[in-house]
């Protein structure tokens, strides 16, 4: 009885929230637009999906994912599992290697599994003729993701300031931008924001909170968060420097073939 009160209070404030964006689309399209809608059954259907489909995603949010994520964090900082003496003490960062080793596996799995990505690069592959490939670009956004937020499991770990990182990261996304091939930029950006969204989001939050919980002298509030800005800036950095490498080989392959065989 408990899951399906949780489950009836989930979908309520599902399609409170869902109301404002069906009543923007109807208006314009019948004082807008004057047209009827099209396909008025199946777009009523496609509603009914949409509004248990995130009812559905939002109980799994609340029982799976951000649960898992805090409990590896957990689990993978406790004194006994890294073999502090003191609980109460900070060990050296390198005493946290699982920890970097799991936000990397963790950041790298899930945003291989994320459709929005999957989307946006079977998009780019069929727009671009095959010459980006989408297995390569999936690829090449998840490691930046996966580094990016082993990189911002340290900063927790180590107590730095979140703007070194960030400030940092830019320039070097704005260095890359004018030597990066025209072709990749606006994709690029595009895959730091993809990148944030169903799957990975979650793990990574409840990842950046329960670390922060568990090591001393960090603050959940100022150190948990953070984490996401990690996994939208690096995605960029990997994309732009993927395309570098693509365009930096394909110039040594021109200039060491025979003049007669180009």
């Amino acid at each position: 009885m408990t899951e399906l009160m949780n489950f009836i209070d989930t979908l309520v404030l599902t399609i409170r929230d869902v109301l404002p964006i069906l009543a923007i689309l109807i208006g314009f399209q019948l004082f807008v637009l004057r047209r009827k809608i099209p396909n008025l059954k199946s777009v009523a259907i496609g509603f009914v999906f949409v509004l248990f489909g995130l009812t559905f995603f939002l109980l799994g949010l609340e029982k799976a994912l951000f649960p898992i994520g805090k409990l590896m964090a957990e689990q993978l900082t406790n004194p006994d599992f890294l073999g502090l003496a003191d609980p109460t003490v900070k060990g050296h960062w390198l005493d946290y290697g699982w920890v970097y080793l799991f936000a990397f596996a963790i950041g790298f799995s899930t945003t291989i599994a994320e459709p929005s990505l999957l989307a946006v690069a079977i998009k780019a592959q069929q727009v671009s003729g095959g010459a980006i490939a989408a297995t390569g670009l999936r690829i090449a956004v998840a490691l930046g993701v996966a580094i990016g937020i082993s990189i911002g499991t340290y900063r927790i770990v180590s107590g730095t300031p979140l703007t070194y990182y960030i400030i940092t990261g830019y320039i070097v996304v704005i260095i890359q931008t004018f030597y990066a091939p025209k072709i990749i930029t606006a994709l690029a950006y595009d895959s730091g924001g993809v990148t944030t969204s169903t799957v990975t989001v979650p793990l990574v939050a409840a990842l950046g909170l329960g670390l922060s919980t568990q090591v001393p002298g960090s603050n959940p509030l100022l150190d948990g968060f953070g984490l996401i800005a990690f996994a939208s800036l690096f995605p960029i950095m990997a994309v732009l420097g993927y395309a570098q490498i693509g365009e930096w080989r394909n110039r040594r392959q021109n200039k060491s073939q025979p003049q007669g065989e180009r």
